[in-house]
């Protein structure tokens, strides 16, 4: 017979044998000793990011406290010992010297409950080198260059959009405007498809895509658990990716390729070009990999990382720009100046070499990169223990490592006065005197974002658009300070983004 005292008592036992067992994963890096935030179990020091705080303002507040202390502090995703980076040589090493230490983006995918989930962006090893050596030729500057018209295609979309809505003078959620214009720019570019978000925001694609951004409190503790228990997480089958999103960009790609392939439509977006790989291994007839084809699977999950990257990064760094632009009218009216005149030289036709020579603008751009990265922190996990140069410090094995880029682009002593907008920053001049692991809004090294000349070539000439024809204001909704939407992926500002745009040209 069991009696109630033993039941008391094995409970009892087993909490403490819980209690030591916390304790004893939350004393890692104190025995280390390695500088570290103090943890809060269940969550370790995460408690409050998605709920009060974005990840960005949570490794800022590191960030600040442990500058100076020592090159890397430590903290905990539940249980789970990570790394914040903060000596600039450090992460310089990281990215790029000693890439072979660091070559995973510790992101979780799961291949088996998710296919799609098994993109450039998250997968591993030589996985990840094979599948990059397809993809990379596929973002050349000639084929953005070929992919250009179709950008202007719908940023005329976006004119004619804004002049239909604004008959003179209108305040105006410019967020959902330019992500209305991202969503058609890779719809067309990444599956072929004219979305017309522009003329109907409630198109599937730009739904499916806001719930793939869309980080609650619950996801994010998701999240954070898969991608420090990786091998439990793919036991248990865990997913990030909803069923209901993976389903919708698999189907249409699959959809897409079927016709296509049925009917020997060929088109200049990057939906083509994967499917060349597919077909022959072969570019415009270049070998691209000799250790197969792509699949459709990894065509169907290419397309929604080149969909989901473009889509929400670009619109955010477009509404950042516009926001600082009708803050700062003096920096506005010489963006405006350098498009018109830039345009002017080639027939007011925007080709690539006048893209090129909108440098300006491009200073406008990397400035808004500075103060908000659409990606606030890089994340790699450690591949071999790495003894940190210059101390008696040894990382191991499969700990993950956080740059926290946003921080480090903040950082006062870095670029002084920070909060001011200065796109003077980003001179030929100023930028030769910056330490190369001093701004890194995409990355660096054989992991930096591969998708880099399309992003710029799709805000440039959304801004331009905007700016050769409308005057950009504040408004009395316009958010002063911005607030961080904190259960967003990105780097997005809560409540949209309400300024007032004036017509100047028909």
């Amino acid at each position: 017979m069991i009696l109630w005292s033993d039941v008391v008592f094995l409970i009892g036992g087993f909490v403490v044998l819980i209690y030591f067992f916390i304790k004893r994963k939350y004393s890692y890096w104190a025995e280390l000793g390695v500088p570290y935030a103090e943890p809060r179990f269940p969550w370790g020091n995460i408690g409050q990011v998605g709920s009060k705080l974005h990840s960005t303002e949570l490794f800022q507040q590191f960030y600040k406290r442990f500058k100076g202390k020592a090159p890397f502090m430590g903290f905990y995703v539940t249980i789970a010992p990570q790394v914040l980076v903060i000596d600039l040589d450090l992460i310089q090493r990281i990215l790029i010297k000693d890439f072979h230490y660091f070559h995973d983006r510790a992101r979780y995918y799961n291949l088996k409950d998710d296919p799609i989930s098994g993109t450039l962006f998250n997968i591993d090893g030589k996985k990840w080198k094979t599948l990059r050596t397809k993809i990379s030729p596929t973002f050349t500057s000639g084929r953005m260059k070929m992919m250009l018209p179709t950008v202007i295609d719908v940023a005329q979309n976006l004119h004619k959009t804004l002049f239909d809505n604004i008959s003179d003078k209108a305040e105006i959620e410019v967020r959902d405007y330019l992500s209305r214009f991202s969503t058609d720019v890779i719809g067309s570019c990444a599956f072929g498809l004219d979305c017309n978000s522009l003329k109907d925001p409630n198109v599937k694609f730009r739904i499916y895509g806001d719930k793939a951004f869309g980080m609650s409190w619950w996801r994010n503790i998701k999240l954070s658990f898969a991608e420090s228990h990786t091998k439990l997480a793919r036991k248990l089958h865990v997913r990030l990716v909803a069923k209901d999103v993976s389903d919708f960009y698999r189907g249409v790609v699959f959809d897409t390729v079927k016709y296509r392939e049925g009917n020997g439509v060929q088109r200049n977006d990057f939906l083509n070009l994967l499917m060349q790989i597919k077909d022959r291994g072969t570019l415009d007839g270049n070998t691209i990999d000799t250790e197969g084809k792509l699949t459709l699977e990894e065509i169907a999950a290419q397309s929604l990382a080149f969909f989901l990257a473009g889509y929400e990064t670009s619109s955010t760094t477009m509404t950042f720009a516009l926001y600082e632009m009708a803050k700062n009218p003096e920096i506005q009216e010489k963006a405006r100046k350098n498009v018109v005149d830039t345009l002017a030289k080639y027939n007011s036709e925007f080709t690539y070499e006048a893209a090129m020579e909108m440098t300006y603008l491009d200073q406008v751009i990397n400035e808004t990169l500075r103060k908000y990265p659409s990606v606030g922190n890089l994340a790699r996990r450690i591949a071999l223990d790495y003894e940190v140069p210059g101390t008696k410090f040894v990382l191991k094995k499969n700990l993950n490592v956080i740059i926290p880029i946003h921080a480090i682009q903040n950082d006062p002593e870095i670029f002084p006065d920070p909060d001011k907008f200065d796109p003077e920053r980003f001179s030929v001049e100023n930028s030769k005197n910056r330490h190369n692991a001093a701004f890194l809004p995409f990355g660096d090294g054989p992991r930096n974002c591969v998708g880099l000349r399309f992003g710029m070539m799709q805000v440039r000439v959304g801004l331009a658009t905007v700016l050769k024809s409308f005057l950009i204001e504040t408004c009395s909704r316009t958010p002063n300070p911005i607030i961080l939407k904190k259960n967003s992926i990105t780097m997005s500002p809560q409540g949209g983004m309400w300024l007032t745009l004036k017509r100047v040209s028909e």
